[in-house]
């Protein structure tokens, strides 16, 4: 079955991402080990503890049939995977966390920067929005693991602009599948991993989301790759 779905740029960017800071301040490259908030009175984002993943949304390859270049990454926000092409009708697929329907996005991309272990600025609105919860969010969370921007960053700008929107890991793995953030595109720390290491600066994404009305993008994806999961790629 072939999917065909425009492609557009959303009308505005939700007011926040809980993984991603609104401008470039949010992702910094830190190391895990670096010093933690003492203060009790401020809650940490900590890692939640490991849930199931389920098995659709665990990373594979597959057969997918495209017209995209090998190297583009497309995501399909409404079946909650992304899509890295390799050619030759070949993909590697990973399970995703998507925003909730009202922050869902789409458009045309590109990878403009990437961070290992980024920090996380939390922008001024959630901090009151959260405040008038009696959540007491950090002003600024340091990269390791019990952060919510997980392993690695990838910014996504379009037309050399910042959208504020990014592909990231997460230490939330129960959300991969679900609409849980404001719009960002999060994966397990290990596929962020995996997906970092093979996607370099300017490549190209493209985002399947609600409220297309130009630009189309196809591509079916015909399962698992059986010969290349025995043998390998």
């Amino acid at each position: 079955m072939k999917s065909i779905l425009p492609v557009v740029a959303a009308a505005g960017i939700a007011m926040s991402c809980l993984m991603a800071a609104s401008g470039a301040a949010a992702f910094n490259t830190s190391a895990p080990q670096a010093a933690q908030v003492t203060r009790t009175d401020v809650i940490r984002v900590a890692t939640e503890p490991q849930g199931q993943v389920k098995p659709q949304f665990q990373r594979r390859v597959v057969r997918l049939v495209t017209n995209e270049a090998p190297g583009t990454i497309i995501i399909d926000t409404n079946n909650k995977y992304l899509y890295l092409v390799e050619g030759d009708n070949r993909a590697r697929r990973y399970g995703i966390g998507v925003g909730r329907e009202g922050f869902g996005w789409s458009g045309v991309v590109k990878v403009a920067r990437k961070a290992e272990w980024p920090g996380w600025t939390p922008p001024a609105e959630m901090r009151v929005r959260e405040a008038k919860k009696g959540h007491k969010l950090p002003a600024y969370q340091e990269g390791g693991e019990d952060n919510p921007l997980g392993a690695r960053a990838m910014y996504l700008y379009r037309n050399g602009n910042d959208t504020a929107f990014r592909i990231h890991g997460t230490n939330q793995p129960w959300s991969i599948g679900l609409n849980m953030s404001s719009g960002c595109i999060r994966l397990m720390n290990k596929d962020v991993i995996d997906l970092y290491d093979r996607t370099p600066v300017g490549t190209k994404v493209i985002v399947v989301g609600p409220g297309n009305k130009q630009g189309e993008v196809s591509f079916d994806d015909r399962g698992i790759d059986l010969l290349r999961t025995m043998f390998g790629s």
